[in-house]
């Protein structure tokens, strides 16, 4: 299905009957992914997934946005279902969005339970060569954008700019990195503690991209969270572990 939000067109699905469940999606990953999630939920919830802007089939926005400007268009997206109670999975990126919204002090309607699946929100502490590294980084940057440097150089240096940063940085365009560096360089820990929905932290034991140390921070300065630990599985924990994934799951929705 597709819509027009703010001028932009998204793409979206909606499974089910029921109180809805609204999924969120990691970076760069499209609403596909998250099919098991509905899988899930669908038989009593309605699971309403959708790409967000830039995100797979959906339009990208017009600037580069931060993690606040898209719970703003969430909460556009969402005016037309009329929601008065809701619970939102949040995975990655989107556990950012969920953290920014079940902070706010008000909202148009009840949440009423949360997930994270390996969430990103927390700063991560740089080590001494990481803060080297993007001294370094940021110098050669600022060289080169000199107009003498672009002239001599500028085939060099557009491929030495598309070489840095990660993965997700160098597969996005111009537009979605502007929301990705926003984005990774904001902490969301003082918000944790305002998290006060009964929130299920699922983990992937390995991840490398969150790690396990912040789903243990986060159910410590969540007021009502609980962590769940899915052995030997990385940062996509609901697709490596699908069977215990759907167990817990289902457990904490309350479905037989």
């Amino acid at each position: 299905m597709e819509t027009i939000v703010d001028g932009l067109h998204i793409k979206y699905e909606v499974e089910g009957q029921g109180e809805p469940v609204v999924v969120l999606q990691g970076w760069g990953t499209k609403l596909e992914v998250y099919q098991c999630v509905a899988d899930c939920l669908s038989s009593r919830y309605q699971v309403i997934r959708l790409d967000l802007p830039g995100f797979g089939g959906s339009e990208e926005p017009g600037e580069g946005w931060a993690v606040e400007d898209y719970v703003e268009f969430l909460l556009h997206f969402l005016e037309p279902f009329g929601l008065s109670r809701v619970s939102f999975v949040g995975h990655s990126y989107g556990g950012r969005m969920v953290i920014r919204l079940a902070s706010r002090e008000t909202l148009p309607f009840t949440i009423t339970k949360l997930v994270l699946i390996d969430s990103a929100g927390i700063l991560p502490v740089k080590t001494a060569a990481q803060k080297r590294k993007i001294r370094r980084y940021k110098r050669l940057k600022r060289a080169a954008e000199w107009k003498l440097s672009k002239f001599l150089f500028g085939t060099m240096l557009e491929e030495w700019k598309s070489r840095q940063g990660s993965a997700d940085y160098r597969a996005a365009t111009p537009r979605m990195r502007e929301c990705l560096v926003k984005a990774v360089n904001e902490d969301l820990t003082l918000l944790l503690p305002k998290v006060r929905q009964e929130t299920l932290l699922i983990w992937g034991e390995k991840d490398t991209a969150t790690p396990l140390s912040d789903g243990k921070l986060m159910e410590q300065l969540m007021p009502a969270a609980g962590l769940v630990v899915l052995q030997g599985a990385g940062h996509f924990s609901f697709l490596e572990q699908p069977y215990v994934f759907a167990r817990v799951m289902k457990s904490f929705y309350g479905i037989e």
